[in-house]
């Protein structure tokens, strides 16, 4: 395993962040087939570089089980209370970038072909 794989290593996950998940979260019903550490590290990996969920390493586990997991953490809140929390202890540093489309040109052709007008009139 390498570390920019991995930023974060099992036993300080399992020391500082799995306690406040299991704290945190309860979900009954069939365990997990990626353990935390893994899905962890996968949306790390992905907020670090930017690819898209589909390209996500293989090694982390299927990426659409990582994506829905990130997404109902993330609308309840758990993914960005475990990393304020590790913010605030300085393990891990977090720049935010905010892009829309008022700051990024779109080229001539990214708005779609010409509409054809109504020649019935």
């Amino acid at each position: 395993m390498k570390n920019r794989h991995y930023p974060i290593k099992a036993s300080d996950f399992i020391k500082e962040i799995e306690p406040h998940i299991l704290k945190y979260y309860k979900r009954p019903g069939r365990p997990a087939g990626i353990s935390h550490y893994h899905f962890f590290s996968a949306v790390l990996y992905v907020l670090r570089t930017g690819i898209p969920w589909r390209d996500v390493p293989t090694f982390y586990g299927h990426w659409h089980t990582i994506y829905t997991r990130f997404k109902r953490w993330s609308e309840n809140g758990l993914f960005w209370h475990l990393l304020y929390l590790l913010q605030k202890r300085k393990k891990i540093s977090l720049n935010y970038v905010w892009i829309d489309s008022t700051t990024v040109l779109v080229h001539r052709h990214g708005s779609g072909s010409l509409k054809k007008k109504d020649l019935s009139r």
